[in-house]
């Protein structure tokens, strides 16, 4: 199979359990640091790619008179978004469907539109771009955070663990999307118009190294692996089978009982002032 483009990016990950023992981990503190310096208590925010809603009600918190839209192209994510939202007993909050190409909402709805984590996975980033800044009110901010998966670091050095990355990698890019997306955020950005001098570039990191959070993230991975859309994406695309899989799966189990088992993630960060 061509690793270009296909006409529709398809979502690596899915949602299933191991995905989501990963996406319920993100809070607002971890995932949006760049931004809860500029909100203000009476704004609202449109949280694009909500996904089990976390982020989103740990962003409502910082917009107490104000309110918070969390928005997902797959329904079935957002009961969970809900549940998580009415066990915190969060209230100016609401949850909705959309395609990030295309918002569902006028000019200027917003005061703040977010996305984490989306951009890498679908087919017109730019346009996604585009539509962000359109529904993001003058004055408003666009914020933006993607991971670099090519600039994932990890101690000790293994052959193994490299040909996991070389793998989702192309898996991802069959799958029609930018696994590398954190360090093109700020040219996507110029492509959708966005005037270079007003975006904000930075970048944050996710890190894992104590035993406790090493056995959290090498099982996580490992479960992905096997139990998540990658699994049948892989096989059906040519890139792997099912033995590569697991031999890949324990690659980041004996990760995880390193000792001095460690690993970064890279994200790029923009925010623009629409």
């Amino acid at each position: 199979m061509s690793e270009t483009q296909p006409a529709a990016a398809v979502y690596t990950h899915g949602h299933g359990e191991a995905v989501l023992r990963s996406h319920t981990w993100r809070t607002a503190a971890n995932s949006a640091a760049f931004l809860l310096p500029h909100l203000r208590p009476d704004m609202t925010i449109l949280d694009i790619g909500c996904g089990p809603g976390t982020i989103t009600a740990d962003l409502a918190s910082y917009v107490p008179d104000g309110r918070i839209t969390g928005l997902e192209y797959s329904a079935d994510i957002l009961e969970k978004a809900r549940a998580h939202a009415a066990e915190k007993g969060v209230q100016n909050i609401d949850f909705a469907t959309g395609d990030i190409h295309a918002l569902p909402y006028p000019d200027a709805a917003f005061d703040v539109t977010y996305a984490h984590q989306v951009l890498q996975h679908i087919t017109d980033p730019v346009q996604a771009l585009r539509e962000m800044r359109r529904v993001t009110r003058p004055g408003g901010l666009v914020a933006v955070r993607d991971v670099d998966m090519s600039a994932t670091a990890w101690w000790p050095a293994s052959a193994a663990m490299a040909q996991w990355l070389e793998l989702y990698l192309r898996v991802a890019r069959g799958n029609g999307g930018s696994p590398d997306a954190g360090r093109r955020l700020h040219a996507w950005a110029r492509e959708a118009g966005y005037d270079p001098a007003r975006v904000a570039c930075t970048a944050g990191t996710w890190c894992y190294h104590t035993p406790e959070e090493r056995a959290w993230w090498g099982g996580l991975w490992a479960d992905r692996i096997l139990q998540s859309n990658f699994a049948p994406t892989s096989i059906k695309n040519g890139f792997a089978t099912q033995e590569d899989l697991e031999r890949v799966a324990e690659t980041w189990r004996s990760w995880a009982k390193e000792e001095d088992g460690w690993m970064t993630l890279m994200h790029g960060e923009i925010l623009y002032r629409v």
